[in-house]
């Protein structure tokens, strides 16, 4: 397929989405919408974990970590002087944070350039080791944030945590920022930075042969997920307007774990696709976590029964689909119209 056709589908994918949007925006409920919210942030924190964990092959387990500064980065830009004396009522908010307000992109945009700036700083040791080694040091960093956030009450209002935000997230936020994020992660996967980092997933000793400087490349990725970590922690504390330490722990990690497993390790439309389905899955599965009665059993409610359930099912996909749902397929305009061409012939 020419590019020009390429770029003419993609347009005309963009011109459905912002549709669709639309249509939501003006028809749907107040719930519906939050569903596609929560479902457009899951697809940006996807993406960007799937970048180093699936494409490039490392075992990073401290998205949350970036998550946390995104959002409380956000979160105090956007609150107003008045509005953060009111909030930080035992210690007062450090200055010049207490005196500065920014408008919700740039905010959102600072978010994502503080996670960038820790990832450039902690993606010096990180990379010194690999394997299991990276993922403990990277799991505790996200440890190491979270209580730092319960702690510093000056900086963080500890874990009181951050209340009365403006929902400023709302469709075109959530789905602009998922459309950019999938659009960014994609043209890097398939440039020569993207083939670099394929390579040292396959097997990074042949790649430094081959001239590939390993460490430069993985703190790309590592620095662009971090990035899209932070601006989807923004765009989650504007969702849900109040935020607190207890909100990032290791379970917000183990399920962006669970997406890009399902998924398929690597395949960007997996972590799309399998972001979708958790986001959907999440809100139908709420109900065993609720009293009910079944064949004349009145059974109680079970707090995170949804978290074993999700961990069943990823042993299930483990055990039949070990490459995940898509494995490393990708959606392409060209497979897609020899699918449609075959079944028409059909």
């Amino acid at each position: 397929m020419k590019p020009a056709q390429k770029l003419w589908l993609n347009l005309a994918a963009l011109g459905m989405l912002a549709l669709v949007i639309w249509v939501a925006g003006r028809w749907a409920n107040e719930y519906q919408v939050r569903l596609l919210n929560n479902m457009a942030i899951f697809i940006t924190l996807a993406v960007g974990y799937n970048l180093i964990n699936g494409v490039c092959g490392q075992l990073h387990l401290g998205p949350n970590a970036f998550i946390t500064l995104g959002a409380y980065t956000a979160a105090l830009l956007t609150l107003t002087a008045e509005e953060k004396s009111l909030v930080f009522i035992f210690t007062p908010l450090y200055w010049p944070l207490s005196e500065i307000t920014l408008p919700f992109p740039l905010a959102l945009l600072a978010g994502g350039v503080v996670a960038a700036v820790f990832g450039f700083l902690t993606g010096f040791p990180v990379f010194r080791v690999r394997g299991d080694y990276l993922a403990i040091i990277t799991l505790g960093f996200g440890e190491v944030v979270r209580v730092l956030a319960n702690n510093l009450q000056g900086l963080t209002n500890g874990p009181l945590g951050l209340k009365g935000l403006t929902p400023y997230t709302n469709l075109w936020w959530s789905w602009g920022v998922a459309a950019a994020a999938v659009a960014l992660v994609v043209s890097l996967v398939n440039s020569n930075y993207g083939r670099a980092m394929q390579a040292i997933r396959e097997d990074e000793t042949a790649a430094r042969a081959m001239g590939v400087d390993s460490f430069r490349i993985l703190m790309l990725a590592y620095i662009l997920s971090a990035f899209l970590f932070g601006v989807g922690g923004g765009l989650l504390a504007h969702l849900i307007t109040t935020i607190s330490p207890s909100l990032f722990t290791f379970f917000l990690t183990f399920n962006l774990l669970i997406i890009i497993v399902v998924g398929g390790l690597g395949s960007t439309t997996g972590a799309v696709i399998a972001a979708i389905i958790f986001t959907v899955a999440g809100e139908w599965l709420r109900v065993v976590e609720e009293p009910m009665t079944l064949w004349g059993l009145n059974l109680p409610g079970i707090p995170g029964l949804r978290m074993v359930i999700f961990s069943l099912l990823l042993l299930l996909v483990i055990l039949f689909f070990r490459r995940g749902l898509l494995g490393r397929r990708e959606f392409s305009w060209g497979a897609w119209g020899r699918a449609v061409r075959h079944l028409y012939n059909r």
